[in-house]
């Protein structure tokens, strides 16, 4: 991160807050009632910041560091016990098959966890 770019960024958005904050400022009622006037700056600032910073914002942040990649594993522990439940219970890839009356078939995991029969 250059330390100019950042300067740059922060002084735009103070700019952005500030002189609408002091525009609503000279308004009567926003005199009497000042958080509401920095409630309404606050809120323009950050439009204008977000249409108008984009470009000192890229540059501000093209300095820092990418993140490392994730590392993937490269087996998950589902498919791992899916796998030895489907060898244990020698049915293979129709586990999951749908039967005659349209009810899907009891997974072949449950009967391998030592739970009762449901």
């Amino acid at each position: 991160m250059k330390a100019r770019s950042a300067l740059l960024f922060t002084v735009l958005r103070l700019l952005v807050f500030l002189v609408p904050f002091g525009l609503l400022m000279l308004l009567p009622i926003m005199r009497e009632y000042y958080w509401l006037a920095a409630i309404f700056a606050a809120l323009i600032g950050l439009s204008l910041s977000v249409l108008f910073l984009r470009r000192p914002l890229a540059d501000m942040t093209s300095g820092m560091a990418p993140r490392p990649p994730k590392p993937t594993p490269t087996s998950r522990d589902e498919d791992v016990e899916d796998a030895a439940a489907d060898a244990a219970a020698g049915t293979g890839a129709g586990a999951g098959a749908v039967s005659a009356a349209g009810d899907s078939a009891a997974p072949a995991s449950d009967a391998t966890e030592g739970d009762s029969p449901r």
